[in-house]
């Protein structure tokens, strides 16, 4: 079966909506999830996240309610947001980011509207761990958190949750069809119109 990759934070309820949209591929992909640090990310490309932005911040939390609904997937935020992901992160890194761990801590986070920061030993219960800081402080799980973020830059990733088809980029849980719609259409990124979104040379610039 062919492979794809989706990068992923637990700080963003789009990677809880957008896991629970990958249903429909999965016949045709075999999907590794990858976890990575958002802030990482938004600190390479010198961008602001949802939360940065007061107005995009709530817009955002109640359209995940919305989003969420529309899928039929419980959703509570979380009285506390965003929340530093980083242990809950090397958490699923020490677990291999099975599709079971990582759905599970989704639904801790989303689905019960839990810390993962604060209530990071009882997500590791969740998760059967019983040495949830042994797992964490290994050097060798920090290392493969930093090399998963480099990872998705190096392929262009700005933002999460971002699925990798034949090298290239689908952002966010609204791009499953158009992900699908490659996969039966490999040649569709070479269509006129896709050609010319992508030559398009870059206009003015904010100073």
């Amino acid at each position: 079966m062919e492979k794809a990759l989706w990068f992923f934070d637990l700080v963003s309820p789009f990677s809880y909506l957008h896991f629970h949209k990958l249903g429909p591929l999965r016949d045709q992909l075999q999907i590794r999830a990858v976890p990575v640090l958002f802030a990482g990310l938004l600190k390479h490309w010198g961008t602001k996240g949802p939360a940065e932005v007061p107005s995009k911040r709530l817009h955002t939390y109640q359209y995940c309610v919305w989003a969420a609904g529309q899928q039929g997937l419980p959703f509570c935020m979380p009285a506390r947001h965003p929340f530093n992901p980083l242990p809950a992160l090397r958490l699923l890194v020490a677990l291999g980011a099975s599709d079971e761990s990582v759905s599970s801590a989704f639904h801790f986070v989303y689905g019960e509207g839990r810390d993962p920061e604060i209530e990071l030993m009882a997500l590791g219960r969740r998760l059967k761990v019983t040495d949830v800081q042994a797992l964490i402080s290994s050097p060798e799980v920090k290392q493969q958190l930093v090399g998963n973020t480099q990872w998705a830059i190096d392929l262009g990733v700005f933002g999460v949750s971002t699925l990798i088809v034949r090298n290239k980029l689908f952002w966010g849980s609204d791009t499953v069809e158009w992900a699908r719609h490659f996969l039966n259409e490999p040649d569709l990124f070479d269509q006129p119109a896709y050609r010319r979104a992508a030559d398009a040379e870059f206009g003015v610039a904010r100073s």
